[in-house]
This record gives structure tokens, C-alpha cells and sequence, in this order.
């Protein structure tokens, strides 16, 4: 009887402890729904450590409490496993157990970074083995990720509109979303030579182009790319931000016509030699992904974004809407009539962004959702 109860008391049946993992947050708080969470230890101890059973005479299992070894475990499996299939499958789950978003096409791009190879490669080689070294390093960056530096980081790429683009900690990594910008920005232009009765293709001749907050200058860069004959102007306020946009746009051999300006919003480009003394340089598209998270939202953020990336890039003031009315402004100073204006949105800026354009003179004003729903872009053309 007293055993019986010890048993229950002890909670979980053997089989129960077989499906143990590692978690890395306060028991308080955990979601993983193990048990082990429920038995590591009083409510706010960390349970990133495994639980080691054992039987005493009785038959009541017991906790170890000596910490698992976590590291040499990681290192020791790494050693006897080295075929890329073995590899992949093992680094999946360690990213997995650490709750790590994505974590299979995380573990896959770590391993195609380390390798040099593409996709279609190493799922045709599933038995080709690493090198020991090449072993150690897939090992090393995946322990980096389940730390939290983003997989961009760690690689120094991310693709966006098809292309490759450098990635460091001074740029906000290029999300899919932003794409919908690419997408408006052509749209209204398409739209605007069929409104003039020309060829509904361009290749943007005579056009100019205004990037606000060009970060890695992947929307200068898709731009450019897209529209072969025009110019562009990509800012930022960040000189290590624009020297990443400079290597991009080498990259991809558009960096004779993408002119990079370190100022604050359009500011600088009310000056010499971009624009006469008296009037300024006006375009017929400006684009922007500004800043537009708001600091009373930063605990709410993934630690990957909070911790890794640049706030100046991440923060828009205390609500996040506060850049959109300074940018709007100086757009209506550099927009050309009937020049278009396309800006990225925040969640939750629609409401405090779109009086601003329905307020002063501006027309045609549009919502794009992202594929989620969400209102992502917002467009209009100057009067």
C-alpha cells in the first residue's frame, strides 16, 4: 500500500520519463506540456536539465541531483554521427527541444551554410559524412541558435524578391512581407503608364526613385533590378547599415544606379549636389519599411528580434506610428504630382497612419494585406 502510493505520488509511469526533453523556460511558465516540468522542482526553478531516475530499494524512484551534462552529450553525439542524414535529423531536434521557430528549415540552412551546398544536394548525398571539423562546426552554430542569434546571422544571407542579400547585426533582416512593397510600388506604376496611354512594361526610364530607411537596400535593390533604366536614392541613418546596402547592390550589379545617402528620413536630400539650393530633388516613387514597433511592445517581441537587431531599425517611438507623420510630410515635398508614395505598416498602424494622407493632399490611397490578413502596405499618389 505505502508503496503504491509512493509510485503515485512519484507521478509518471517509466515510459513517461522516456519522452523527456530539454526546456529552457521557468516552470512557471512553460507550454511544452511534459511532465517533467511538473517534476523538476519547486514552481520558478529552472527544468533545463534532465531528470535522472533512479530506483531505490523500495521501488520509489528518485531524482538525481547532479545537472545534466548537456554540452559534452551534445559534443559526444556529434561524434559518433556524421553522415548528413544522421546530422540533419539530430540537429533538427536539438533545435526543436529548444523551441526554436522553424526549426527545420533552421537546421537545414545551418547545414547547407557549413557544407557550401544547396538543398537538392544534400537530400541526394544523405549518407555522405562531414568532416570532423565540419562536424564540430554544424554542432557549434546550431548551439548558437537554440541560444537565440537568428539563423541570418549566423549564415550572413537572407533572400528576398529572389535575390541573396548580405545580412549583419546592423541591418533588419529582410522579412517576406516586405515584399508586398516590391509588389505595390510596380503595381502603381504599371497602373500609372496605362493611365498616360503607354506600354503597360517599363523599364523605368526617366523614373526616380526614393528608398527611405534602406537598411540591407533589398527594396532599392529588387527595384533596380526590376526596372533596369531608372534611378534610385536609398537613405538611411546608419553608415554601417549603408555600407552593407553598398556591397548589395555591387552584388547585384546595380550600384551605379543606386546613390546612397546617410541622412535622416528625405532630410539630406535638400541639399547639394543632389538637389539645387532652392528646390529640392523630387521623385516620381518613394518606398519605406520604417521603423514601426512601439518600445512598450519590446517584451512582447521574439527574443531572436529584441536582442539581435537594430533598434534604430525596430522602434518607431513609444507607440511605433510616430516616423509615419515626419516621412509623410517630407514625401509631399519630393513626391512629383501624381508621384507615388507606398510605406510598409506596423500591426497596428492603420488606424493611425491612413487620416494622415486622407487629411492633406493626397489621392487614390490603398490598404494591401500580407498573406496573413494583415494591413501590411499602404499607398497613395500626391495631387
Amino acid at each position: 500500500m505505502g508503496a503504491e502510493t509512493n509510485r503515485r505520488r512519484a507521478g509518471a509511469s517509466q515510459s513517461d520519463f522516456a519522452r523527456l526533453c530539454f526546456c529552457r523556460r521557468d516552470t512557471s511558465d512553460c507550454n511544452c506540456g511534459r511532465r517533467h516540468c511538473r517534476l523538476s522542482g519547486p514552481r520558478g526553478q529552472s527544468c533545463d536539465r534532465t531528470l535522472r531516475l533512479r530506483w531505490n530499494r523500495r521501488g520509489v524512484r528518485r531524482r538525481s541531483r547532479r545537472p545534466a551534462k548537456r554540452k559534452s552529450l551534445w559534443m559526444n553525439r556529434v561524434s559518433e554521427e556524421k553522415s548528413i542524414r544522421a546530422l540533419l535529423k539530430w540537429g533538427i531536434g536539438q533545435l526543436r527541444e529548444a523551441h526554436v521557430p522553424s526549426y527545420t528549415l533552421a537546421a537545414e540552412l545551418l547545414l547547407l551554410h557549413v557544407l557550401g551546398r544547396d538543398r537538392t544536394w544534400i537530400y541526394s548525398h544523405p549518407e555522405e559524412e562531414l568532416s570532423a571539423a565540419d562536424a564540430g562546426r554544424y554542432s557549434a552554430l546550431l548551439r548558437r541558435r537554440a541560444d537565440g542569434e537568428p539563423t541570418q546571422h549566423l549564415t550572413g544571407k537572407q533572400e528576398f524578391w529572389g535575390f541573396e542579400f548580405e545580412v549583419t547585426p546592423d541591418v533588419l533582416i529582410p522579412r517576406p512581407e516586405t515584399e508586398h512593397v516590391v509588389e505595390v510600388a510596380l503595381d502603381r506604376l504599371a497602373v500609372r503608364e496605362i493611365r498616360a496611354g503607354r506600354r503597360q512594361w517599363l523599364a523605368g526610364e526617366g523614373l526616380r526613385i526614393a528608398d527611405v530607411g534602406t537598411g540591407s537596400g533589398c527594396i532599392a535593390v529588387a527595384l533596380a533590378k526590376e526596372l533596369p533604366a531608372a534611378t534610385l536614392v536609398a537613405t538611411d541613418i546608419s553608415p554601417a547599415a549603408l555600407a552593407i546596402a553598398r556591397r548589395n547592390a555591387q552584388r547585384h550589379t546595380v550600384a551605379t544606379r543606386v546613390h546612397f545617402v546617410e541622412c535622416n528620413r528625405l532630410e539630406g536630400l535638400l541639399n547639394p549636389p543632389l538637389a539645387t539650393r532652392h528646390s529640392p530633388l523630387l521623385f516620381d516613387l518613394i518606398v519605406s519599411n520604417p521603423p514601426y514597433i512601439g518600445r512598450r511592445e519590446a517584451g512582447t517581441l521574439m527574443r531572436e528580434v529584441r536582442e539581435y537587431e537594430p533598434e534604430v531599425a525596430l522602434y518607431g517611438g513609444e507607440k511605433g506610428y510616430e516616423f509615419y507623420a515626419g516621412l509623410i510630410a517630407q514625401a509631399a515635398m519630393h513626391l512629383k504630382p501624381g508621384g507615388i508614395l507606398v510605406v510598409e505598416l506596423g500591426q497596428d498602424s492603420l488606424p493611425a497612419v491612413q487620416p494622415l494622407l486622407e487629411a492633406s493632399n493626397w489621392t487614390n490611397i490603398g490598404v494591401t494585406n500580407d498573406l496573413a490578413g494583415v494591413p501590411r502596405v499602404l499607398a497613395a499618389e500626391r495631387l
